[in-house]
């Protein structure tokens, strides 16, 4: 009987030596394209992904008919964050897929249309299902377009560049993050389902990459050379690829937990706060605001102090030691009750320990073969949503959620195993000519 036949991991035509790029006036079009594209659509990334977290509660608080003061908002609150990042694990994994087999560009507008659209469908929800229905849809885009961005840019722009690369990707998304507290000043006296409108905007992107972003040449090469059939999902759990496959999943699924449990629920601590709680709702907005945009603008720093960390030391030796700071900062901040304006700074320290999530942007995409690159980055660091989707719903459903501060202290200590599992990451240089070996670091 003839065998079954195996999966074709192509492997990638030798080309004649490229110019050497040593400065930004030595980028063709075609990579500040690509760069430009990729930039642009994390930016909105970040924009559409925090509208909610800045009207979460109040908003889920309208659309039940309660206060926004009642436990049972912050709850079901929490429970629509949680299938958001639910959507964003299967949105990494499915448009991964779409992005390999139809290409990065292609991808890349489907994922932006799909979180634009209903994002913006956000704003006309009736119940709380119905909103939690929007955000689930919405994040299928967020969560697939990490992939594609990432995937673009590992192909197109210098190898010698990662670090930088990273470092400017990931700011894309604080920029998008500081618009959407942006429109959080400008909407902060008005209902809270009008905020969800500015993430229709990232629509009118599409147009321009489908006429001007063409797809890389690595994977238009290695997609014409797959001898029988493109590898597919299950390739990721079998052969010289599962132990990247694993390694990978786990630092994601723990770190990400962590992260996504500050991320949501630092926000109900802020306008907990006693000098914030008996404010207007426009007040507490403010407040919110205010603290979310210093997180985002310590994330900007931290995206390249750590792009600097990894260029002197590597990748993994970075990753663990930020990803600890990480968790002495978060104990730091919340082991006591600080005064808000030292709180505030804390908060600017956490943020630099957020660059850490830069170096993931391309570190990950390389570690896998052209056809299962966006696929295997964007299950790999997506599906950690789901494991952060329980935490989120831990803290709001089973902590005493009237003590942020507490529930957010023991929320530090999952950074912990997050460090731990760091040191098993994969070495992350990038080697075009031979994907599937296990690059040194």
């Amino acid at each position: 009987m003839k065998a079954p036949a195996q999966p074709t991991f192509a492997r990638e035509a030798s080309m004649p030596p490229s110019p050497e790029v040593k400065s930004l006036r030595d980028l063709s079009p075609q990579q500040w394209r690509s760069g430009t594209a990729a930039w642009l659509g994390w930016t909105f990334d970040g924009l559409d992904m925090h509208l909610y977290t800045l009207v979460a509660v109040p908003y889920v608080a309208l659309l039940m008919n309660v206060s926004a003061k009642d436990p049972v908002a912050a709850q079901h609150g929490a429970i629509i964050n949680a299938s958001f990042l639910v959507g964003w694990a299967l949105g990494g994994a499915f448009f991964g897929r779409i992005g390999d087999l139809l290409g990065r560009s292609r991808a890349l507008c489907l994922t932006i249309l799909t979180y634009a659209a209903f994002t913006g469908l956000s704003s006309i929800a009736q119940t709380w299902w119905q909103l939690l229905l929007f955000r689930f849809l919405s994040a299928l885009g967020i969560g697939g377009e990490w992939a594609v961005g990432a995937s673009l840019l590992s192909e197109t722009w210098p190898k010698s560049w990662r670090p930088w690369i990273a470092a400017t990707l990931q700011s894309g998304v604080n920029v998008g993050v500081l618009l959407a507290c942006a429109a959080g000043f400008i909407l902060q006296s008005q209902n809270p389902r009008w905020i969800f409108l500015v993430g229709i905007l990232p629509a009118l992107l599409t147009l321009w990459i489908r006429r001007s972003v063409p797809e890389p040449e690595e994977w238009q090469r290695a997609r014409n050379s797959a001898r029988e059939r493109a590898p597919g999902i299950a390739d990721l759990f079998r052969g010289e690829v599962l132990p990247t496959t694993l390694k990978v999943t786990l630092i994601c699924a723990v770190s990400l937990s962590a992260h996504w449990t500050f991320m949501y629920w630092h926000q109900a601590h802020v306008r907990s706060l006693p000098e914030v709680r008996d404010l207007s709702e426009a007040g507490k907005n403010h407040v919110a605001v205010i603290a979310l945009a210093l997180v985002m603008i310590g994330s900007i720093v931290g995206n390249y102090l750590c792009g600097w960390l990894a260029k002197l030391f590597g990748y993994r030796r970075t990753v663990v030691a930020v990803l600890a700071a990480y968790f002495a900062v978060m104990l730091a901040t919340y082991a006591t009750a600080h005064a808000h304006s030292i709180l505030l700074a804390l908060l600017f320290a956490i943020g630099v320990c957020q660059g850490v999530f830069a170096l993931f942007t391309m570190c990950l995409p390389p570690l896998f073969p052209t056809l299962l690159r966006t696929t295997g980055a964007g299950f790999c660091y997506n599906i950690g949503r789901i494991a952060a989707a329980g935490g989120t719903v831990f803290f709001g459903l089973f902590a005493n959620v009237g003590d942020y501060q507490r529930a957010l202290f023991y929320a530090a200590f999952l950074f912990l195993p997050a460090a731990l599992s760091g040191f098993l990451l994969p070495a992350c240089e990038y080697h075009a000519a031979a994907p599937l070996s296990e690059p040194a670091d």
